[in-house]
């Protein structure tokens, strides 16, 4: 490897590590808004009605801000940058103009259709008119979000290019801060509390936009935008999203199609996968996201470079690493679901039914937690790359298996219902991820980016072995049920972290016994 190579290695770990750090700030204000979500409104109707209606532009907002965009755009960029830096300011003000008309039209479209969206993407809410009316209203409200969140995932892409993390990291702490303050403040502001959410999130989207122009005006991109569809730059990254959309939405597609199927069982179905979920995403950002977003410039460099042994030992490298951290935080969420989900959540209008119930849709995710992270990393292969068509493929295969197992868990479960049926569709979203993870990898390795067996070897088998030795001494020495009502936060909170703290020093030990040597997986 070059000593330009090195350089760039050293770069992606630091710029990770900048970037987990960053969005680890963010995921524990998240955590803290959820709490107070749990506490203030419990899991019932109307947290049900507010998931949906946040859940439908988050799920365009996840296209714009973290998948299809970004990844079609950020390599695109990259070329500019390297081959026509000349006509690299022009093509970001035609980027800029043209993705704030498509999505203003969007916004306008979403917010006109409100009613008909949550009966879309909850026909469940049409059995109880005042849910699906609340919904709908918050819906209108929330959904002009799209815009100024998905222009900040552009502004985020072009800090990206230029190694400028840090602000992309912190910036979703400003959605958090801005929900915590309107929910602390709900019952007084309005008549109907949650409805003070919808609002928080709109003003989120407003300033987590308006906090990017000071950077973007430093970089000299802060011009006049432009709409002008037949740029080529424009044309290329259009072309590249298509493909990408639902390539890269295939987890956000299968979490839609969860929130459908749940909306048709118990009440209280959703507002549980939501807080499961919430729990998944800690890990997922704070590894799977971060290392995929400082990846994609890189990876695209050296695929304009042509330099592929760089690519390609950066890829195994870092899915090597994705090992080391993914299956032991997998065993952890599972182990410890119910002290976890009891010590954050169960508190005021959130019950010990709920946390139960919580904790079951947490184990499930847990099962595809791995996977979820490989996904963020083996996708990015293709993208910087150019190559958005073969993503779709596996994706369209994950969701057809997501499809047909909850289609199974209704059909059940409309004939003899069952306690804990949410569980089973978090399943089935875990089973997609990972049966995406399979094709994704065998066609990387096809095609000679991966060149060795990066899952399958001994390294990989004794991450797993000591995983699975510290989630049995977890699970023998300590009472890992829901924590009981009477027990105060500070000493669920004591007990939960004296759980992590040893199981992470278990793990740590278990690797050493067995020779797995941490130094192997720096990148």
């Amino acid at each position: 490897m070059t000593e330009e190579s090195e350089n760039k290695q050293t770069s992606i770990i630091k710029s990770s590590s900048q970037f987990g750090l960053t969005t680890l700030a963010s995921r524990l204000t998240g955590f803290l808004r959820d709490v107070l979500f749990a506490n203030y409104f419990g899991a019932g109707t109307s947290t049900d009605a507010f998931f949906v209606a946040f859940k439908i532009p988050n799920f365009f907002r996840r296209l714009f801000a973290e998948g299809a965009f970004t990844q079609a755009f950020v390599p695109v960029l990259q070329e500019y940058k390297l081959n026509k830096p000349e006509l690299l300011y022009e093509f970001i003000q035609y980027i800029f103009g043209n993705l704030f008309f498509v999505l203003a039209i969007i916004t306008l479209l979403g917010m006109y259709f409100s009613e008909e969206l949550i009966y879309l993407f909850a026909p469940g809410f049409s059995d109880d008119p005042s849910k699906l009316t609340l919904a709908s209203q918050m819906l209108y409200i929330t959904f002009p979000y799209l815009l100024f969140i998905s222009l900040t995932a552009m502004c985020s892409g072009i800090f990206n290019s230029y190694n400028r993390f840090i602000l992309s990291g912190i910036t979703p702490v400003f959605l958090n801060l801005s929900l915590i303050v309107f929910t602390i403040f709900s019952a007084t502001l309005f008549v109907i509390p949650i409805l003070s959410l919808s609002y928080g999130v709109l003003v989120a989207g407003i300033v987590q936009l308006i906090i990017q122009l000071p950077l973007m005006y430093k970089l000299g991109f802060l011009k006049i935008p432009k709409i002008n569809f037949s740029n080529k730059g424009s044309v290329k990254v259009i072309k590249l999203m298509g493909p990408a959309i639902i390539g890269s939405a295939a987890v956000q597609v299968n979490l839609l199609i969860d929130t459908i199927v749940a909306s048709l069982l118990v009440t209280g179905s959703i507002s549980w996968l939501y807080f499961s979920d919430r729990l998944i995403e800690l890990p997922l950002a704070v590894f799977g996201i971060a290392i995929s977003i400082v990846m994609l410039p890189v990876l695209s460099e050296y695929f304009q470079k042509s330099r592929m042994n760089d690519y390609s030992e950066t890829l195994e490298k870092s899915t090597r690493l994705s090992l080391l951290i993914a299956i032991p935080s997998m065993a952890g969420l599972i182990i410890l679901s119910a002290p976890i989900v009891s010590s954050l959540f169960m508190y005021g209008s959130f019950e010990s039914y709920d946390a139960h119930m919580t904790s079951l849709s947490l184990i499930t995710y847990s099962l595809g937690l791995p996977a979820f992270i490989f996904m963020k990393i083996l996708v990015t292969a293709f993208y910087s790359r150019q190559d958005t068509k073969t993503p779709v493929i596996y994706s369209m295969a994950g969701i057809l298996l997501n499809i047909i197992a909850n289609l199974a868990v209704v059909i059940v479960y409309l004939r003899h219902p069952f306690e804990g049926a949410h569980a089973f569709i978090a399943l089935a979203t875990s089973l997609s991820a990972w049966v995406q993870v399979i094709l994704m990898s065998s066609k990387l390795k096809k095609i000679n980016i991966i060149k060795d067996n990066v899952f399958f070897n001994m390294t990989s088998l004794k991450i797993i072995i000591c995983s699975l030795a510290m989630a049995i001494v977890l699970f023998f020495s300590f009472d890992i049920s829901v924590f009981e009502d009477d027990l105060s936060a500070y000493e669920r909170i004591g007990s939960l972290l004296a759980y992590i703290i040893i199981g992470a020093i278990l793990y740590y030990i278990f690797l050493r016994i067995l020779g797995v040597r941490l130094n192997t997986f720096k990148l």
